[in-house]
């Protein structure tokens, strides 16, 4: 049976399609500036005015192309807002669930008022939905993505394997794109910009000092490397790192064998973290690296091994 899209509970608070309406003309209600709207068992579309919606603090989405606004306001500005906003009360205002990029159109437009749904909904039930909004649109970039997770791990203490099964997506997914968030602010604006790729970022990651990371992603950036050809960079400074320069033919090993730097990359990508391999003449080591118990645990049980 497949995986549901939506998260657990998050059925409850979406109430099935927001389109979705019994059958005959569409309840539309018109609220007055500081009244207080009732709550209502129905898919009840009301009508309010712009200006008493406020963006939600939990939004993983922060950027938002000014040419994407004008497009999506161009269309609403010729058939309207055809899905609506999904807001909740907070202190006396209605709080944007989903529909952010809706609520900035509408403003371009100068709309008085939107079409809403009003919900009940909790700081973690609105994360939730806000991350699976965007991740299912794929509008969030890599950094928002992560953000995101982090904030659900962080603010909610909830475990990268509940995080992944409310987002529908899999553990892999989530702790590689948690990763990200260690690398240095720098490199983080990189991958914002869409100048470097998550490919490179997860071969970035595998050198082990801030100082390092800044240098591999820098010349990637120059010289305009592709993810295989960074592979070899990074080999090289972790030859360097590890020590393997001043041993006769250990950097040129790790730079040549391409097959040992494509496995080290595939391992990492299986397990989430940092992984280095070292391989010589049928002989080497396998090194893992974890963060935290819980990190440890989650690895151990990839690898099937019963930590009790």
């Amino acid at each position: 049976m497949a995986k549901p899209a939506l998260g657990r509970g998050l059925g409850a608070l979406l109430g099935g399609s927001p389109l979705a309406t019994p059958p005959g003309p569409a309840p539309f209600t018109t609220l007055a500036p500081g009244t207080t709207p009732i709550p209502d068992t129905r898919e009840r579309v009301q009508r309010v005015p712009l200006e008493r919606i406020q963006p939600c603090p939990f939004q993983p989405r922060k950027d938002f192309p000014p040419e994407t606004l004008r497009e999506l306001a161009d269309s609403i500005k010729e058939q309207g807002i055809v899905q609506p906003l999904i807001v909740r009360e907070r202190r006396g205002r209605l709080e944007l669930i989903a529909g952010e990029r809706r609520w900035r159109a509408a403003q371009l437009l100068g709309l008085t008022e939107v079409p809403v749904i009003l919900r009940e909904a909790d700081d973690r039930a609105v994360l939730e939905l806000a991350l699976i909004e965007n991740l299912q649109r794929e509008n969030l970039n890599p950094l928002e993505e992560a953000q995101g997770y982090a904030q659900l791990v962080e603010q909610f203490q909830l475990k990268q394997e509940e995080v992944a099964t409310k987002v529908g997506k899999s553990r892999a997914v989530v702790a590689n794109a948690l990763r990200l968030l260690r690398l240095p602010a720098a490199i983080q604006g990189y991958i914002r910009e869409g100048r470097l790729s998550v490919g490179h970022a997860k071969v970035i990651l595998g050198l082990e000092s801030e100082k390092q990371q800044k240098f591999a992603a820098e010349r990637v950036l120059k010289g305009g490397l592709n993810v295989r050809q960074a592979e070899g960079l990074v080999a090289r400074l972790q030859a360097r790192e590890k020590g393997g320069g001043s041993r006769p033919g250990a950097g040129a090993l790790l730079t040549q064998d391409a097959h040992v730097a494509d496995l080290e990359n595939q391992l990492r990508e299986r397990l989430g973290t940092k992984v280095h391999l070292r391989y010589a003449a049928g002989k080497g080591a396998l090194e893992i690296s974890f963060f935290s118990e819980a990190e440890l645990e989650r690895i151990l049980q990839i690898l099937g091994v019963n930590s009790d």
